[in-house]
């Protein structure tokens, strides 16, 4: 399976290379007025703060800050392979850090994981049953089991869908997923 995973990642990061700067920001913007639409009425949301070819989320995170939600961002811990949770108010603070992924490194404001309420997550592949595939290290997948609570919504560009990805007993599955052309009810959770 993890040959299948393997060629899945690299022909979606192959197709999301050919995606140009304009595009991405283009096609993030309009993903981002789809999350909002979606998240409306949540008071403490985690986003991932994104790196390039990755959907942009930087004024995601700003919109968010400005309708008053307690934005949370996860900060890497190579040691522990885990993440850590840090409230975002000011973006300004964040620096390229593990992975080159931007963190608030000396700025941290500590957030507990139980007060999460929605997890947007990046994703290098999915299909339409909420299936997905990240980098390979496994730490969403490790945060979301050790707490399942947070509605969980993958983002992504449209030419990143596959017609099915494997998944393994650790992988956790996307309740929402949010591209340029619509959003994809996976679980039955609502909202």
């Amino acid at each position: 399976m993890s040959q299948t995973k393997t060629a899945l990642r690299l022909q979606a990061k192959e197709t999301r290379s050919l995606l140009s700067p304009t595009q991405i920001a283009t096609l993030s913007r309009i993903i981002e007025r789809r999350l909002l639409d979606l998240v409306n009425g949540f008071e403490t949301i985690m986003v991932y703060v994104s790196k390039t070819p990755e959907v942009e989320t930087e004024c995601l995170i700003t919109d968010l800050n400005r309708r008053g939600v307690r934005v949370v961002v996860p900060i890497i811990e190579r040691e522990t392979t885990s993440l850590r949770l840090s409230y975002l108010p000011d973006p300004s603070v964040l620096r390229a850090s593990t992975f080159n992924v931007p963190e608030p490194l000396g700025h941290e404001l500590p957030a507990r994981p139980e007060d999460v309420q929605v997890v947007i997550i990046p994703m290098v592949a999915f299909d339409a049953k909420g299936n997905r595939l990240g980098y390979g290290a496994g730490y969403y997948d490790r945060f979301l089991c050790r707490y399942p609570h947070p509605i969980k919504i993958g983002i992504a560009f449209s030419c990143q869908q596959a017609e099915s990805i494997p998944a393994d007993g650790d992988d956790v599955k996307m309740d929402y997923i949010v591209t340029e052309k619509g959003v994809i009810r996976c679980n039955g959770r609502g909202t």
